[in-house]
This record gives structure tokens, sequence and C-alpha cells, in this order.
């Protein structure tokens, strides 16, 4: 069971994951794939809003990954591993890269959020939520959440 919605600003994508933030917990990953610009990362900033952390969240494209601590004075609850999995698929071995980003050292105790880690992070957890962004020509963005185990669906149905 997958659950679609249209978003129709990169403001609705920040919304839309500021209300997927209040279902998210400690050892949840989330898998995001979509095209260049489709709003991968505005969605990440809403989730960022949504579980009040700390720092600006951009593409971590160049950097790789970011931790994002919980800040109490907004709300904050858990920290927020935000990773970017692009630059890793030319190379020889990516899944030898994303070891050595040690995300398996954060994934209990964080949100992990990857973009564009599908057939590369999945490991990392018995059951995740993977989310497909595609923009169209006139900018609305079609999300669909793809629960893949766990409670994830029974999670995403409180999103109706």
């Amino acid at each position: 069971m997958s659950f679609v919605v249209k978003l129709s600003t990169v403001e609705d994508t920040q919304d839309f994951g500021r209300r997927l933030a209040g279902l998210l917990r400690a050892g949840d990953l989330v898998l995001l794939t979509g095209p260049l610009g489709a709003g991968k990362t505005a969605l990440t900033q809403g989730i960022g809003a949504g579980l009040g952390v700390l720092g600006d969240i951009t593409s971590p494209t160049f950097v790789i990954a970011r931790v994002h601590r919980p800040d109490p004075g907004r709300g904050g609850r858990v920290a927020l591993v935000h990773a970017d999995a692009y630059r890793l698929g030319d190379a020889t071995d990516p899944r030898a890269e994303i070891d050595d980003l040690d995300l398996d050292a954060s994934v209990d105790d964080s949100v992990t959020v990857v973009e564009w880690g599908e057939g590369l992070v999945e490991q990392l957890v018995d059951a995740h939520l993977r989310v497909r962004i595609d923009r169209r020509d006139d900018d609305t963005r079609v999300v669909e959440l793809d629960p893949v185990g766990g409670d994830w669906a029974r999670r995403l149905a409180d999103l109706g």
C-alpha cells in the first residue's frame, strides 16, 4: 500500500515534510529518490523543521552527510542524519563508501534520511520508508510514499 500526495509548491513540500516528521522516531530510515530538482532536500528541510533540529538543512551533495542535533528550545526530540549518496553512484563499490559514512553507528538514535540511497542503505534497518518525488512540468510535485516492512503502513494511515 503506497500513499500518494500532490504538492503545488516548494513550500507545500516543506509543509508535508513537517507533517511527515510527526510520524518519525529514532531508528527510522527514509530513502528519497527522484530526479535532480524534484524536491528531496525541500522535503528534508520540512522534516528537519518538524523534528526541531539545529542548523539549516541544505543539500549534502558535497559533504555527503550532515548530522543535525535536536534543539530542545524548538521542541527537538531526535537527531536528523541527512545523507546524499548521489556522488557515490559512480564509485566502483558504492556500498563500501556507504560503510565509510558509518551510518549504522547513528541509525538507532536518529532519523536517517538518505537522498539517492535506494539499493545502498536498506540493510541498515529491518524496515524503512521509500519516498519517490517527481516534479511535473508545471512544478507540481507528486510524492509517493512506499512503506517497506515494520509498522510504516499503519503510521502512514495517520497522514490521511
